[in-house]
């Protein structure tokens, strides 16, 4: 007697996605059904791959389907990612760039803020995710601090939406504790926190999606690699070699055989120091050649060098990054490293 799809659909029913407190089938969870005499073959759609949840569904749905059409019968079942199939919250965003660094005091939440302006400066849309939540700064940078984003229902669940300005869409961690609160977490509450930001939030049809990553190696890190569709990495440093040796442990951990994701390239901060009234001085406060001697190790290109200028400080502190003030040599660095972004996402 041959196996009918029905008789498979109505097995499933029993199988529950217990997050979501229904049936896989119901829940539209089931993406392809295929069936070659006693073989059968489920393709299952799971909002995280990386979710507890999947190992359970995959094995009820082995036992169900072996109690209701026979145990003589073999069950193959692919988890598939709601970003594999163009559904869940990042489904409308098309390039998730991850900005990092391998010690703090880099300026990786400058580079991160002044990058997004640059790509919506030129034509881009454009969000961006603080995920760096033992140290928020982008509310501050973007004259966004204080507020909070609004919450609306969907599938009886509250979903972020995220702040706006600029013409850049924005979530923090800072939108949720009090600046002078100290965040005292484990490492699985910020996972959690950081989670919570990428998937809980209705972030629409996006070009670019940065994301200030916290500096280091830590469990963001591995969480970022392991669960999202990642496009690239953009690795900041200074022109220090203590520095650089700190980038280059972060830059590996890309680069293991499970957490494959591209290293575009590098963004030298503070590159040298530019006086204001001297535009085409430059004073190589910090040294020179780290910064190439790490690019040429991992074969990947210094995409641009940003030079140290007052403004810097003076137009983030007031909450709106450089690159959106004025054209001066930061501001053009920037937009041609978002050029050159663009061009690299194209071609991949």
């Amino acid at each position: 007697m041959s196996i009918k799809r029905q008789q498979v659909i109505d097995a499933l029913k029993q199988v529950i996605f217990f997050a979501k407190q229904n049936n896989i089938v119901d829940l539209n969870m089931i993406d392809d059904i295929e069936i070659k005499d006693k073989n059968i073959k489920v393709t299952i759609i799971f909002p995280k791959l990386d979710d507890p949840a999947v190992g359970i569904v995959y094995n009820s749905v082995v036992k169900t389907l072996k109690q209701e059409l026979g145990d003589d019968i073999t069950v193959d079942v692919k988890p598939v990612s709601e970003a594999d199939r163009g559904r869940g919250p990042l489904a409308g965003v098309k390039n998730i760039i991850a900005v990092i660094s391998g010690k703090g005091g880099v300026g990786k939440s400058t580079v991160s803020a002044n990058l997004a302006a640059a790509l919506m400066k030129s034509g881009s849309k454009v969000g961006i995710l603080d995920a760096d939540v033992l140290g928020p700064s982008v509310p501050i940078m973007f004259g966004v601090e204080g507020q909070q984003p609004g919450v609306i229902e969907r599938d009886g669940k509250p979903v972020m939406l995220p702040l706006e300005n600029y013409g850049i869409k924005i979530l923090s961690i800072g939108f949720f504790v009090k600046p002078d609160q100290a965040l005292m977490w484990r490492g699985s509450m910020a996972n959690n926190a950081f989670n919570q930001l990428m998937t809980d939030s209705e972030w629409g049809n996006l070009d670019f999606l940065i994301i200030d990553m916290p500096p280091g190696t830590g469990d963001i890190q591995l969480t970022l690699a392991q669960s999202y569709n990642i496009k690239g990495t953009v690795l900041v440093t200074t022109p220090q070699k203590v520095a650089a040796a700190d980038v280059r442990r972060a830059a590996m951990m890309y680069r293991q055989e499970k957490l494959t994701i591209p290293l575009l390239g590098i963004v030298e901060n503070m590159s040298y120091f530019t006086p204001s009234d001297m535009p085409d001085k430059k004073y190589y406060i910090f040294g020179q050649g780290a910064s190439d001697q790490l690019a040429n190790e991992l074969n990947i290109p210094v995409l641009g060098r940003i030079p140290i200028m007052e403004k810097v400080v003076e137009t983030g502190d007031s909450g709106m990054p450089i690159t959106l003030v004025e054209d001066n040599p930061v501001s053009r660095a920037f937009m041609d490293i978002a050029g050159k972004l663009k061009r690299m996402v194209e071609d991949m």
